[in-house]
């Protein structure tokens, strides 16, 4: 049974950050210490239709927040922040771009590469010191609330000692795109990294630790989607407590947990490779798509004396 959604959002908490449903509705929290106003936008399941905007109605500790009655996992939201735009002074505030929730923990639909998702007119003689004001809504993924109900309560960390570690380094892609035992749609996924035969074969090798490169969502780089190829790697950030959507067979975020409790279940521990000193916005005149429009000054390190 589908209930109406208020007007407006109630109050809510600054904690946890990110999207928390707790069964009667969900809780949105989000830092930003410099911008004036962050709203919160509704999208229909398929993330392509903006449905409703909210306003958030507090702000606590510089962490904006609100809570929507009657929400539930599913819904599909990004935010707009509101605030100066002066590159001059580190801040690059810009309502017409829609960005991701820094703590989003799955995303929906695909980067779409257009010069609406800068926040400066790509042309301009002024370059970043301008202001582009078209909507990015429709080139960019969407975040989508999650049910985090999951039973961990049976899981054992193999806490193997450092000085019997194995470490086996691989790829959820590269690691399985040409088995041929697995089903086509399998293949490059972490219902791979969950088959009988890999963990079979991690065993078979003395393998006590499965170290993953990057496995949260990333962006593929403009330069290299126009030659028709792709970033392999995934070193280039967009969401960093988001599967990469293409990671997943079912679309399910279960296929990575059951994929960790299986390896957990073989003895095996299981490693992230996360790399926090860059993200898929990259420099000053890169895309906006996440932190650089909820709060430039303070998600990013910058130059003394060249805020830019």
């Amino acid at each position: 049974m589908s209930h109406a959604l208020p007007d407006r959002l109630l109050p809510g908490s600054p904690y946890p950050l990110g999207a928390s449903w707790d069964g009667l509705g969900v809780n949105f929290a989000v830092f930003s210490a410099n911008a004036q106003q962050i709203e919160l936008c509704l999208f229909d399941p398929t993330g392509r239709k903006e449905m409703r905007r909210f306003t958030l109605p507090e702000c606590t500790d510089e962490i904006w927040h609100g809570y929507l009655p009657n929400a539930h996992p599913g819904t599909a939201y990004g935010f707009r922040a509101h605030g100066p735009y002066q590159p001059q002074h580190g801040h690059r505030f810009n309502p017409h771009k829609l960005l991701l929730d820094p703590y989003a923990r799955k995303l929906v639909g695909q980067f779409r590469w257009s010069d609406a998702l800068f926040g400066y007119r790509m042309h301009s003689n002024r370059l970043d010191l301008s202001i582009d004001r078209r909507d990015s809504a429709p080139a960019m993924p969407k975040c989508v609330v999650i049910d985090e109900a999951f039973d961990w309560s049976h899981d054992t960390r193999p806490n193997v000692p450092w000085g019997e570690t194995v470490i086996y380094e691989t790829h959820v892609r590269g690691t399985s795109m040409l088995r041929p035992d697995l089903r086509a749609h399998e293949r490059g996924t972490f219902a791979a990294l969950s088959s009988p035969e890999f963990i079979g074969h991690l065993q078979t090798l003395g393998v006590t630790a499965v170290e993953l490169l990057p496995v949260h969502a990333f962006l593929n780089d403009r330069f290299l989607v126009e030659r028709g190829l792709r970033n392999y790697w995934g070193y280039n950030t967009a969401a960093f407590f988001a599967p990469e959507p293409s990671y997943l067979s079912t679309h399910r975020l279960d296929e990575m947990r059951i994929a960790v409790r299986q390896l957990h279940a073989a003895g095996i521990e299981v490693i992230l490779d996360v790399v926090y000193n860059h993200t898929c916005e990259g420099g000053e005149m890169g895309p906006t798509v996440s932190w650089r429009g909820l709060d430039n000054a303070s998600y990013y390190r910058l130059v003394p004396g060249d805020e830019r």
